[in-house]
């Protein structure tokens, strides 16, 4: 009970909701960093899973590094780019931690655009191929848009994860909720270190449901139910 009356009396405080350490300035912060990381991991993840899916050349061994990649903790993959963007001078705060970001957004963008091509169904391609299209008007017109669903199914999972770990951003003096969770520990603070991760927490929640909202809304029904074929067949 002395916990939760410590945390209500922290959200309760005016001064937690204004300022450049206030509530609405810390998720601002944070949303930019996962945004801004969620974007770049979209750029360098989609046009490699679509090469892949729609050839088929080098498939494996780019989602087997992939997957070896998601089992790397995420602390780890800061802890591992921080002494290269020291190296380029490029010092703490943003740059190791929107590194650290896009390198963790990459695996599951790239293993779901990659399965929802291979996934199409085949006499679609035919159709398109028999119709004269070639095979870039393929991949884009045809192959991408029937494994949508599959791709943003990977992009919720890669936002989602985005957001809950750019809290540990806070360890290389990055910006974001995560500010709240290490000068609580730093202060001895418990109601400031729950606040933190309640907040960091609602985020992550409204993340997925906005991106399953896109996903319901923002995909066509029919490619929803009857395009894609599953990894089992």
């Amino acid at each position: 009970m002395e916990l939760l009356a410590e945390t209500a009396a922290w959200f309760g405080d005016p001064a937690h909701w204004s300022g450049t350490d206030g509530i609405p300035s810390r998720i601002t912060q944070h949303v930019q960093l996962s945004g801004l990381a969620l974007l770049a991991g979209l750029v360098l993840a989609l046009p490699m899973g679509v090469l892949i899916g729609h050839t088929g050349r080098g498939g494996p061994l780019a989602i087997g590094i992939a997957n070896i990649g998601r089992a790397i903790p995420s602390f780890a993959i800061l802890v591992m780019v921080l002494p290269l963007v020291l190296g380029l001078g490029l010092g703490l705060g943003f740059w190791p931690t929107i590194v650290a970001l896009v390198v963790l957004t990459i695996p599951p963008i790239l293993v779901n655009t990659y399965t929802g091509l291979r996934g199409v169904d085949p006499e679609i391609i035919e159709a398109a191929r028999g119709m004269g299209m070639r095979e870039h008007q393929v991949a884009l017109k045809v192959e991408l848009p029937n494994a949508l669903p599959i791709i943003i199914a990977g992009t919720r999972v890669a936002a989602v994860q985005v957001v809950a770990t750019a809290s540990l951003g806070a360890v290389v003096a990055s910006g974001g909720l995560g500010r709240y969770i290490l000068d609580g520990f730093a202060r001895q603070e418990d109601g400031r270190i729950i606040a933190g991760a309640l907040l960091v927490a609602v985020l992550a929640i409204a993340t997925d449901q906005l991106f399953g909202l896109l996903e319901r809304r923002g995909v066509s029904p029919g490619i929803r139910v009857g395009a894609i074929r599953g990894p089992n067949g």
